[in-house]
């Protein structure tokens, strides 16, 4: 996607402001022998160096702060689970541009002030639950403020105060669904639209979701170390999600060469800051794998679009020489109508030290087991090119988590 004129302003603004002020950039910079003033053109962009996760957490636990500390007024972190947190701070105006981001994205969804929103996502050093009230607050809608868990008291909310939008992660809309449809609810609750995101999903979840809920759902997008959720979100005609260009410069690089992709080819979604204060970032690498989509939405929404996140490059497993996605794996499972969305895959090595891959799906009432697990097991091995074992359960018998769901195993190497 061309930069445009007053995105590139920005971004030298942004690039000038980083290097300087952060302590972080400045030092990254120099060490990468890089002057902010030789980014003349649009076409300079790419001499730039990169960042990620990794380069930030060397910078912990301040060090991409960008303002003095009079300026800081909240800090948010990445959950830590997989090595030194991330802490992003935040000055007044940008936690302004957040819940505006936010309150643009509930707003494409079609909530309005008339709106009741059940907020379900964690509060606290993660962003997705005070992000979601902020943008509600913002819209003049209710903001219901649950966070995760206590299904029994999410369900009598949903009842008692009559909530018109569920905002959740795919696996607890999912749970939910699941337990107002087994207590047979359905018909006490008034939700019609919800807003998911936090973990990547497919559309055989989607649709089940929607089936069992009788809701619309919009997918949105984001992450800490860019504001939160709120970076883009799906619109009415669910093909792909708008993100908003005047607050964000998105690039899409080969995750091997680190060469930038033309429109349409998937790649890692790398993104640049335009507008933030307290933690600017220059061509940060999500690792999340998506694509441009340059033609013109149906919606009439002037925002760009990114196609939906496929996978994450770190997501990828290996085994037997083959690179294997887990949007893959989704694209095996959603044809099949005997099975559900859920699966969860075990990758263990047998007696010979050999690797092999177990994948466990859940198969819907009065569908034989053996029948489920053979026609699995052979679109398995047609479309991803190995075998693999699979072991049919009924459906609800998958773990499903009140934030995201763990469907990869690895215990090769413990």
């Amino acid at each position: 996607m061309k930069i445009s004129e007053n995105q590139f302003e920005k971004f030298k603004k942004t690039l000038q402001h980083a290097a300087k002020d952060s302590p972080f950039y400045n030092n990254f910079y120099k060490d990468k022998g890089v002057e902010p003033e030789d980014i003349k053109t649009p076409e300079d962009i790419v001499k730039l160096p990169t960042t990620d996760k990794y380069d930030l957490r060397c910078a912990y636990p301040l060090g991409i702060q960008a303002v003095p500390d009079e300026d800081v007024v909240r800090i948010h972190s990445s959950s830590g689970t997989t090595g030194q947190p991330v802490i992003i701070p935040y000055t007044e105006n940008d936690v302004k541009t957040w819940g505006m981001m936010m309150a643009r994205c509930m707003a494409v969804a079609g909530v309005s002030n008339k709106d009741r929103v059940q907020i379900t996502p964690g509060y606290g050093l993660w962003t997705a639950g005070i992000g979601f009230q902020r943008g509600t607050e913002m819209l003049g809608a209710m903001a219901i403020p649950m966070g995760p868990g206590n299904t029994e008291k999410q369900i009598k909310f949903l009842i008692d105060l009559q909530s018109t939008v569920l905002c959740a992660t795919s696996s607890y809309a999912l749970l939910l669904a699941e337990e107002i449809t087994r207590r047979s609810l359905k018909d006490k609750i008034k939700l019609r639209c919800g807003i998911v995101g936090s973990e990547r999903w497919g559309n055989k979840m989607r649709n089940r979701i929607m089936k069992e809920l009788g809701i619309d759902i919009y997918d949105i997008y984001g992450l800490t170390e860019i504001y939160g959720p709120g970076i883009s979100v799906s619109c009415r005609e669910h093909n792909g999600l708008h993100y908003w260009n005047d607050q964000l410069y998105f690039e899409i690089l080969d995750p091997e060469t680190g060469k930038n992709l033309p429109d349409g080819e998937l790649g890692e979604l790398t993104i640049t800051t335009l507008t933030k204060e307290a933690a600017p970032l220059i061509r940060y690498r999500t690792h999340d794998l998506t694509r441009l989509l340059p033609e013109k939405c149906p919606c009439g929404l002037r925002y760009p679009r990114h196609d939906i996140i496929l996978g994450r490059t770190d997501d990828m497993i290996k085994i037997k020489a083959v690179n294997i996605y887990p949007g893959q794996i989704e694209d095996v499972l959603k044809v099949i109508p005997e099975i559900s969305s859920e699966y969860q895959i075990i990758l263990d090595r047998g007696d010979n030290y050999k690797d092999f891959l177990l994948l466990r799906i859940e198969i819907t009432h009065g569908v034989e087991k053996e029948i489920a697990e053979e026609i699995v097991k052979q679109r398995f091995k047609t479309c991803i090119g190995i075998a693999a074992q699979v072991e049919a359960v009924p459906i609800g018998t998958l773990p499903c988590s009140e934030k995201k769901t763990l469907r990869v195993i690895d215990k090769r190497y413990c």
